[in-house]
């Protein structure tokens, strides 16, 4: 057995045999009964509190209640935002056409919620200029919940922008 072996060992034994003698065990004795001592006073001085505190929970909650009570609205989901409207309106084209959207076109706040332009590749073209492209008006509502998929129109890649 290595010399480093034999001391580890050696050094283990000799802390076996401290603990197990009877000054220690005392010691140890007289920590943990201190210790339930001392937190046993705490619990009493916790447990004397607590009506108190259950006390001001309660006129704490009502004076709470009192004054959220005016300022409660009915539940509604709230409004979406540009950029969730317009991820949104992209999954919806996705999943009903079955295409990945290439570009939001368009985006435009109306009074009864958000109408979207979607760009889509309909037709993979070699060279990608000549690709067939199509765009879908997407009408979602104020919480970005979809109302109506359309497709507007169908072009070409290279085909230049004509003026609305």
């Amino acid at each position: 057995m290595p010399r480093e072996e034999r001391e580890e060992r050696d050094h283990r034994r000799q802390r076996s045999r401290a603990e197990r003698s009877p000054e220690v065990r005392e010691k140890k004795s007289r920590e943990g009964r201190e210790g339930r001592e001392e937190s046993s006073r705490e619990d009493h001085e916790e447990r004397s509190r607590e009506p108190r505190r259950a006390e001001h929970s309660r006129e704490h909650r009502k004076d709470h209640q009192k004054r959220e009570e005016p300022r409660r609205r009915p539940a509604r989901s709230p409004k979406a935002d540009a950029r969730e409207v317009a991820r949104s309106a992209a999954h919806h084209v996705q999943l009903l056409t079955g295409k990945d959207p290439e570009v939001v076109t368009s985006l435009e706040r109306r009074e009864d919620g958000w109408l979207v332009g979607i760009e889509v590749v309909e037709t993979h073209r070699i060279p990608e200029s000549t690709d067939i492209l199509a765009e879908y008006r997407v009408q979602l509502d104020d919480q970005g919940d979809l109302v109506s998929c359309r497709r507007s129109q169908r072009y070409s890649r290279g085909r230049a922008e004509e003026g609305e």
